[in-house]
Order: C-alpha cells, then sequence, then structure tokens
C-alpha cells in the first residue's frame, strides 16, 4: 500500500531542483542525496515520536503493574516503532530510487527484509515481557513458562526465515516451504533436543509432573535440590551443596526420578531407620532387670500392668515357674520397642496421625533390627535431620539400659585385642 504524501512531497523535491536550473546527472544526485537525508531525518523523528507515544499511553495508565514495568524493560515500546519505521522506508524506495533502476531493485529486497526483521524483533521483545509477567505471577510462577515461549521463538524465527529465504529467491513463501521436504530429515536431527523437549515439556505440564520450586532427585545426573529453571531442552537444579545440575528436559519424562513435592506438601517426612540389636544379647527379663526398668518414667505403668496379666495367665494355667521358657514372660527387646514407642509419641516433633510404628525386621548376619518408622513434622532438611539424629542419638543410648547390645562389625583394634587375650 503506497502512501501518496510521499509521491506528492518527492514530486515537489524534484521541481524544486528543476526549478533551482539543475538538470542531468545534477539533478538525478541532488534528488537522490536531499531524499535519503530527509528520510533518514524522517525516520528518527517518526520512531522517536511513535515510541514516545506509546510510552505516554502507558504511563497514563491509573495503575501500574508488572505489565507496565516489562514492556519498559524489554523495549516493547521501541520495537514497534521499528515496525512503523520499516514501513515508512518500504513506501519511500520507490520514489528514492526512481532514477536508479538497478538500485530499486536491491533496495526494495533490503526493505521488505527489514520489515520481516523489525517484526521479529517486536515479537521477540513483545513475548520477552509476556513471559516476564507470567512468571511474575503466582498462577503461573511453577510452570515451564519458558519452554512454549522458545517453541513460540523457534516457530517464528523459522517462519520469519522462510520469508527472508523468499524475498531473495523472489518466489513465495509457499514455494519455499515446499523446498523444505527435501530437508526434513536433517531439520529433525538438527532440532531433535528442542522437539524432544518441547514434547517433554507438553507432558510434564499435562500431568504436573515438575515446577520451578520443586525437590527433585535425579541419581543418572547426580541432580539433588531445587528446579530453578525449566527450559525447552533442559532443567536447571540446583543442588544442595550449590552445585548445579543441568538434566535434559526428555529426560524427567523418559527416565525414572523422585519429586519430593507431594512430602512437602503432606504433613510430615518419613523416618525410617533401624538399630542393629546384637542376637545373643536377646533374653527374658528377670526380677532383676524389671526392677531397673521400673525406675524408667515412660516404662511405670506398662510393667506394672503387663506383669500382672503375665502372673494372672501363668497362674490360671498353672505354668512351672522354674524354667522361663514355661509361659508367658518379657523380654528385654520387646520391652525396649515398648520405650521406644512411648518415647516417639512423647517426642512434639512427630506427627502421631500419619504411620507410627517401631517394629522387628528380618533378623541377617547383622543382628536383628529394630526399625523407627514414623513421620516428622519437620520438612525442611536441616530441622528434619535434626530431629531424627536426637531421636537416635537417645534411643541408642537407651540400649544398654536394657541389657541390650549393638552390634557392630569387628575392628582392626577388636581383632588386635582378640590375639593378645589368645596370646596370653
Amino acid at each position: 500500500m503506497k502512501i501518496p504524501e510521499f509521491q506528492y512531497l518527492f514530486n515537489e523535491l524534484r521541481n524544486w531542483l528543476a526549478g533551482r536550473g539543475l538538470a542531468g546527472n545534477e539533478l538525478i544526485y541532488s534528488y537522490f542525496f536531499i531524499g535519503l537525508v530527509t528520510v533518514i531525518l524522517f525516520l528518527f523523528v517518526t520512531i522517536f515520536v511513535t515510541r514516545q507515544v506509546f510510552i505516554v499511553m502507558v504511563k497514563s495508565a491509573k495503575t501500574k503493574s508488572d505489565w507496565q514495568k516489562a514492556l519498559f524493560e524489554f523495549r516493547v515500546f521501541r520495537a514497534f516503532a521499528l515496525i512503523f519505521g520499516a514501513y515508512i522506508i518500504y513506501n519511500v524506495v520507490p520514489y528514492l530510487f526512481v532514477y536508479f533502476k538497478n538500485w530499486h531493485f536491491y533496495a526494495l529486497i533490503f526493505a521488505r527484509i527489514y520489515m520481516v526483521l523489525a517484526v521479529m524483533f517486536a515479537v521477540n521483545a513483545f513475548l520477552n515481557a509476556v513471559v516476564s509477567i507470567m512468571e511474575s505471577s503466582k498462577q503461573y510462577a511453577d510452570k515451564p513458562i519458558r519452554s512454549y515461549k522458545q517453541v513460540a521463538k523457534i516457530v517464528f524465527y523459522i517462519v520469519g526465515f522462510v520469508l527472508i529465504l523468499s524475498i531473495i529467491l523472489g518466489e513465495s513463501p509457499v514455494y519455499v516451504f515446499g523446498g523444505f521436504g527435501a530437508v526434513t530429515a536433517v531439520f529433525i536431527l538438527i532440532f531433535r533436543d528442542p522437539i524432544l523437549g518441547f514434547v517433554a515439556s507438553v507432558q510434564m505440564s499435562a500431568v504436573d509432573l515438575v515446577r520451578v520450586g520443586d525437590w527433585i532427585t535425579v541419581e543418572k545426573y547426580g541432580a539433588d535440590g531445587e528446579v530453578t529453571e525449566i527450559n525447552l531442552t533442559t532443567i536447571k537444579v540446583r543442588n544442595w551443596d550449590k552445585t548445579v545440575t543441568i538434566v535434559p528436559s526428555y529426560a524427567i519424562v523418559s527416565e525414572s526420578f523422585k519429586n519430593w513435592r507431594a512430602m512437602e506438601e503432606s504433613e510430615g517426612r518419613r523416618i525410617k531407620r533401624h538399630i542393629n540389636i546384637k542376637i545373643s544379647s536377646i533374653k527374658f527379663c528377670d526380677d532383676e532387670l524389671i526392677g531397673r526398668l521400673q525406675s524408667i518414667d515412660f516404662l511405670k505403668d506398662y510393667l506394672k500392668e503387663t506383669q500382672q496379666f503375665i502372673e494372672r495367665y501363668n497362674a490360671e494355667n498353672t505354668v512351672n515357674p522354674n524354667n522361663l521358657v514355661n509361659g508367658r514372660h518379657m523380654t528385654n527387646i520387646g520391652t525396649f520397642r515398648v520405650y521406644a514407642e512411648k518415647y516417639l509419641e512423647s517426642n512434639p516433633h512427630i506427627n502421631k496421625e500419619l504411620t507410627f510404628m517401631v517394629r522387628q525386621l528380618q533378623a541377617t548376619e547383622n543382628g536383628l533390627p529394630i526399625e523407627i518408622y514414623v513421620f516428622s513434622k519437620e520438612k525442611g532438611l536441616k530441622r528434619f535431620e535434626e530431629v531424627a539424629a536426637d531421636i537416635f542419638d537417645h534411643l541408642l543410648a537407651a540400649v544398654p539400659y536394657f541389657d541390650l547390645e549393638i552390634f557392630q562389625s569387628p575392628s582392626g583394634s577388636d581383632m588386635r585385642n582378640f590375639v593378645r587375650r589368645g596370646d596370653d
């Protein structure tokens, strides 16, 4: 679409120069250089004025918001002002190069390419601003917005490249797109990671696999920390040791990983650890041991009630008291389990509403495992480890009071002491 005013102005310029007695080459070159300088000055003024108009319109808004800051930060107004300048150049070229037929052809190609680049630059700035606005919003803060932005940019850049190529070749964009069929395999090979990453991003968003801010563990890539950024092809994880691991986006979908979000959103974090008890130290509780254990506050009522129940049971069943194997008797390992349960019940950092138990596992060559399976209210790494450590510090120290021993594989010093005793 041509602007009539430009035709009128250039006609006036030619008539004015002719009226000054210029003719031939003098008229041609004077017409070109004066017109070129005038167009350049006009462009600068037009771009500046257009940009200022946009700025004034945005600043006049009654409320200040994130989108206003983003538009200024990414210079969206300047980008759209360049589109207007490119449109002016395209309309001026036919009149400016009217005496230079060869230059006219190339100048027109340049003007069209400049228009495409100006539009691409404006769309790029606008996309950056939109993504910045969405990332600052709580609604989209945990979504892989950057992945979609990168896909949109790739598609738009491809379209822009095709348009520029069609301008240079003088062919229809449809013809250029058709020619891509021959290089489809190469195209897919080059953009393999972006394509896989885009598919992975869609899947992650659809089923809510990973969000920015999630704590994830991907053992294959050594990642164990917080997701700080989700891009088209990669996921950036800041590990707890302050290192950064880059995980391919498609690895999250195609391989195994652990997301701790469900734990963080729940009411507790699981403590699942055990103590190996030396099997040879397990025995029935005799009167002496029971007498010592009665001084433990957590066991007073339990020992009293259990002792009465056992005495009543053994009396009713006429059990021979000369052998502890006969009838029912308390064991030091069972009493220790009860103590551990009551101790954990008194711990304010343990959530009793979730799974709560102290259990025996299968005995192994390393002894009899007594496992603590509870949930801590403290879910942060530091506080969680402190709570777990406090529990096991206490239980490990309490084991000897039940005449139990913790299993420990012999060390070098143990073997040396054994040899010395043998020599003696």
